[in-house]
């Protein structure tokens, strides 16, 4: 395994980390003494970075079991900021929030200390400022090494950048971002973004949320539990990417899932690609893929089929700007509507 520096902290990991949404016990694998297990044959492989968050159910209790002993060779991260529960105040960005999640986190991981802290959104009802100056008080407590935000526009990078530098406060070191072939949308400004500020990034969604696994051809029954409940997985679109990708990654003598992952990481500004592994099966398979670099021609080729910069109709997990949901953001008050 090759490592990487984790944008300008000087931290390497490895350029596949390994996201833990399904080792929590309610919607991944139900059994955590296996998921301990697959949590051991990723570190024994060179998987140095680990990622879970407090919204993933049990996942960070899990995480916590699988790393006793294991700790201090572990980049581990962790999330904040969604909703925990019913409280109105058990989310966002506060001050009030945040020092409590921290502790809740620190708890269920059985650690005195988070080396990647991240806001899971940026929360549209505080200042920035009011939730960098916490999350650089943690720091300066050592309870944090260093922070990061996710699903975050462009534009909030560079005014969370330039608002570190105005105060003084620690600047974000990354950022977690979806990204895979399917969704290129992010290759027009959140990666170059990105890069211009240093931030080291975290992929999630490599594989299409499940699309890019093979599982999904035209014709076939959807088997995905989530096509359920996200419109994404069934769009005919999609589908149709995936049955022109199928005979490209047999050209290459690829399983689509091989060639998904080495997508991600053959971009410049993509430090590591998280794998969702379930299973110790889905982990030895994405495991075999460690070594694949694909090629200039194979690059291009996949270009051909989704152009730079395209999005193959949007996540139903992405970034929505408040103007779309809001229209009076987008819409003066009738009467200053006209030009007369």
């Amino acid at each position: 395994m090759q490592y990487r520096t984790l944008g300008r902290t000087g931290i390497k990991v490895s350029p596949y980390a390994l996201g833990t949404l399904m080792f929590a016990t309610q919607v991944g694998n139900p059994d955590p003494e296996d998921s301990i297990r697959v949590i051991h044959k990723a570190l024994d492989a060179g998987i140095n970075l680990v990622d879970t968050s407090d919204v993933y159910g049990d996942s960070e209790e899990v995480v916590g079991r699988g790393l006793k002993g294991r700790r201090e060779s572990v980049v581990l991260a962790t999330k904040f900021g969604r909703p925990t529960g019913t409280d109105p105040n058990q989310q966002g960005g506060s001050r009030r929030w945040i020092m409590t999640a921290v502790e809740n986190s620190l708890r269920r991981l059985q650690t005195d200390h988070i080396d990647l802290y991240q806001v899971h959104k940026l929360d549209p009802d505080t200042d920035v400022e009011e939730t960098l100056s916490t999350l650089t008080d943690l720091i300066r407590a050592g309870k944090v090494r260093a922070i990061g935000s996710s699903n975050t526009p462009a534009v909030d990078i560079a005014d969370a950048h330039w608002l570190s530098e105005r105060r003084g406060l620690q600047r974000f070191h990354t950022e977690q971002l979806p990204y895979s072939i399917l969704n290129r949308g992010v290759e027009n400004d959140v990666l170059p973004a990105a890069q211009r500020y240093g931030l080291g990034t975290l992929v999630w969604g490599p594989l299409g949320q499940g699309m890019l696994t093979g599982r999904v051809r035209r014709g076939r029954p959807n088997d995905l539990s989530r096509a359920r409940y996200f419109k994404h997985l069934n769009d005919e679109r999609r589908i149709d990417i995936v049955e022109q990708l199928v005979p490209l990654a047999a050209e290459a003598g690829l399983p689509l899932t091989h060639l998904a992952m080495a997508f991600t990481i053959a971009h410049p500004g993509v430090t590591s690609t998280l794998l969702g592994a379930r299973t110790m099966e889905q982990l030895d398979d994405l495991l075999d893929g460690v070594g694949v670099t694909l090629t200039d021609d194979i690059l291009d080729r996949i270009d051909e089929i989704v152009p730079p910069g395209t999005d193959i109709t949007r996540l139903d997990q992405a970034y929505i700007p408040p103007a779309r949901l809001d229209p009076n953001l987008r819409r003066r008050p009738a009467g200053e509507r006209g030009a007369a």
